[in-house]
């Protein structure tokens, strides 16, 4: 199955190295919600939706393991009834409590989103035996990770495409004081249309008040902002949003340059390795046919002072987006 991905030249397999540093989540105080849980009104109205609504895990055939990890599996599954495919995140019962804790945060989320960027959640529910469940919408090429070891070649054309979509998603979800906190390639789904939607916000943060308390130390180490590693030279009043723009200059970089930037191809990377070049390193060399506008675009995200990095709202407006038909993006 083949992926319009610009006009430029052939995708290239390339070798691809993994970066799944995790950090622990904290223990937190936050209230979880409880099991089941009522899906908040849709803003659009379809025959799709009105046939979730009653949505139960009786309904749901699995046809295939789309992923694991942490506790728990995805499945693509189809609906008896209906014949809708959707993703299925079931959460083991004897999971790790840190990742059932990141479920209930992640559902708690996605309760109160309603975007064309984000990804739609379709019921939530228990499941005998102690697991629990969460019925998304299903992307079907999986993830940017997955174009990415699959070979698929990340023209400015096609990644000025990506970008603009999960900008718009994260100029929602900070209007609405939500921090991702863990945006990375494997963390946006897409589909055959080059649809991208934001999803995984286990380790997210809802802003309850303008100077509410983010603590930085959680999500893939690799993708976290200079200040998030060095609270002390980058500054101690760590901007939630800022880390947010900060993850999205270095997953394009990653997408363009076919490998984690701040390291060379191959590099096995730990905590100190990613601090010192994340917080001290040079910027990575990108080659020279690259655009201004392509590489003043990473620069807004990439400052190392978060005061320094644009906003979601006023990177949209970058030249590097200007042609990019906001209706198809």
């Amino acid at each position: 199955m083949s992926v319009d991905v610009g006009p430029t030249y052939p995708p290239v397999v390339r070798e691809r190295r993994h970066l799944n540093l995790r950090l622990p989540l904290p223990d937190s105080s936050e209230r979880c919600p409880r099991f089941p849980l009522p899906l908040p009104p849709s803003a659009t109205s379809s025959t799709a939706s009105a046939a979730t609504a009653s949505i139960s895990a009786a309904d749901l055939e699995k046809l295939q393991v789309l992923g694991h990890g942490n506790g728990g599996t995805v499945y693509k599954v189809r609906h008896k009834h209906t014949s809708a495919i959707y993703a299925l995140k079931v959460v083991h019962g004897d999971s790790d409590p840190a990742f059932r804790r990141q479920i209930l945060r992640e559902v708690s989320i996605l309760r109160r989103t309603d975007s064309p960027y984000v990804i739609k959640c379709h019921g939530v529910f228990d499941i005998p035996g102690g697991d629990i469940a969460i019925c998304m919408e299903h992307m079907d090429m999986g993830t940017l990770e997955t174009l990415l070891k699959n070979g698929v070649v990340f023209t400015e054309q096609l990644l000025a495409k990506i970008c603009h979509q999960v900008l718009s998603g994260l100029e929602y979800l900070h209007a609405h004081k939500i921090i991702h906190r863990d945006l990375k390639p494997s963390n946006i789904l897409v589909n055959q249309k080059m649809e991208v939607k934001i999803s995984d916000f286990g380790v997210s943060k809802i802003m309850q008040r303008t100077l509410d308390p983010c603590n930085s130390y959680v999500g893939t180490c690799a993708y976290m902002s200079p200040e998030r590693f060095d609270p002390d030279t980058y500054g101690s009043n760590y901007d939630g949003y800022a880390g947010d723009i900060w993850s999205l200059g270095l997953t394009l970089l990653e997408l363009y340059m076919g490998h984690f930037p701040y390291l060379a191809p191959g590099q096995r990377p730990d905590w100190a390795t990613l601090m010192c070049a994340i917080c001290f390193g040079e910027p990575p060399a990108l080659p020279e046919s690259t655009s201004e506008n392509f590489r003043s675009f990473i620069e807004c995200c990439l400052q190392k002072d978060s005061g320094k990095r644009w906003r979601a709202t006023q990177l949209l407006s970058h030249p590097f987006l200007s042609n990019v038909d906001a209706k198809s993006a």
